[in-house]
């Protein structure tokens, strides 16, 4: 009986310690915070302008445009994409029960790829009605509905009598993000210089044209996605024991897939629409937090929103200030960062990873 009590224990044990974890990873995103308001390619600072504050004044023109109007819309959206990303790849991960998932993997990347290329490429010969509509915003409206209709796509096809099979939207993934390519492969060949170079740009991911009209419209979509994903921790986890195994226990095991796939395409569409393609944060945080905390994805899926957030926010402010007043696209920074520490997880686990 006290080795069943045990067994039974060790598990609130570790649910204990990962959920002790929330704490103090939003503490380290506050600083985190902090710094990126703090340090830019100008002088104006967060310490400046609240001592200012503290004494009665109003911080000066150019104080409230950059702290106000160009920092604040870049860390709001920093904390919105980082968090998506991460909770995105946690989720997929548990769907999959495969640790080198990502979000990538239900087509969002690929869709929201040809999108944006599609809109950087064939903007100019769109209707005008169509371009006065979306305004400045074209690319980031095509790279949604391009992420979010591949996604609508693959579970079309991987469900079949109510029924949604995991192996085949994977597989039916590999042969959309073929065909993505190809056809953005074309588009890349008959593009010009300019947008050549609006093309590298946007793949590689950055936060410098970030707005509050675009914390706007991708912010809300992004907290509800990551809120849904959240919620779906106990079913993550039955479906670790196998489908059959996780419906017995009283998991409607194709609901949870249905809402798991549905907020990982609502979040990481949107946080790929307003920032190009960030890669590694999808796949590094949660594999970080099985290590530290353990696989309980009541507790992961709230850390990898934490820590999530945290890493892109540091990577951003890495990219503004190591070659400043110039700015390195953030997809540089994280892939730097994220690819070693990817490995170093792999071969910490090699008795644990297959590839």
């Amino acid at each position: 009986m006290a080795m069943l009590s045990d067994t039974h224990a060790r598990p609130r044990d570790r649910l204990s310690c990962a959920r002790l974890l929330h704490p103090v990873l939003a503490a380290v995103l506050v600083v985190a915070c902090v710094a990126s308001l703090e340090v830019g390619a100008t002088d104006v600072t967060l310490s400046s302008v609240l001592g200012k504050l503290a004494q009665g004044k109003l911080p000066d023109g150019i104080e409230r445009v950059v702290l106000f109007d160009i920092r604040l819309p870049r860390l709001v959206l920093g904390v919105l994409v980082g968090a998506a990303l991460a909770v995105s790849g946690a989720a997929m991960q548990g769907l999959f029960r495969n640790p080198l998932a990502d979000p990538g993997i239900v087509g969002v990347g690929a869709g929201a790829g040809l999108g944006a290329i599609l809109a950087i490429v064939l903007g100019g010969v769109l209707p005008a009605s169509l371009t006065a509509l979306t305004g400045n915003h074209l690319v980031p409206f095509a790279a949604f509905l391009g992420g979010w209709g591949s996604t609508i796509l693959l579970y079309r096809v991987a469900t079949r009598h109510g029924r949604t099979s995991v192996a085949t939207m994977l597989l039916a993934g590999i042969a959309l993000g073929a065909l993505a390519g190809a056809l953005s492969g074309v588009l890349v060949y008959i593009a010009d210089d300019r947008q050549l170079r609006d093309l590298t740009f946007w793949g590689l991911g950055s936060l410098a044209g970030a707005s509050w009209a675009k914390v706007v419209a991708a912010g809300p979509m992004i907290v509800i996605a990551v809120g849904v994903a959240a919620t779906l921790g106990r079913g993550l986890n039955g479906l670790a024991l196998g489908e059959a195994t996780a419906a017995h226990i009283g998991i409607d095991v194709q609901r949870m897939k249905a809402l798991a796939i549905l907020a990982v395409a609502a979040a990481t569409g949107a946080a790929v629409a307003v920032s190009g393609g960030i890669g590694f944060i999808g796949i590094v945080v949660p594999h970080l937090l099985r290590l530290a905390s353990g696989p309980d994805h009541r507790a992961l899926l709230v850390n990898a929103a934490l820590l999530g957030a945290t890493l892109l926010v540091l990577a951003d402010l890495l990219a503004r200030v190591v070659i400043a007043p110039a700015e390195l696209p953030i997809g540089i920074v994280t892939a730097v960062l994220g690819a070693p520490v990817f490995l170093w997880i792999l071969l910490k686990r090699r008795g644990l990873v297959e590839l």
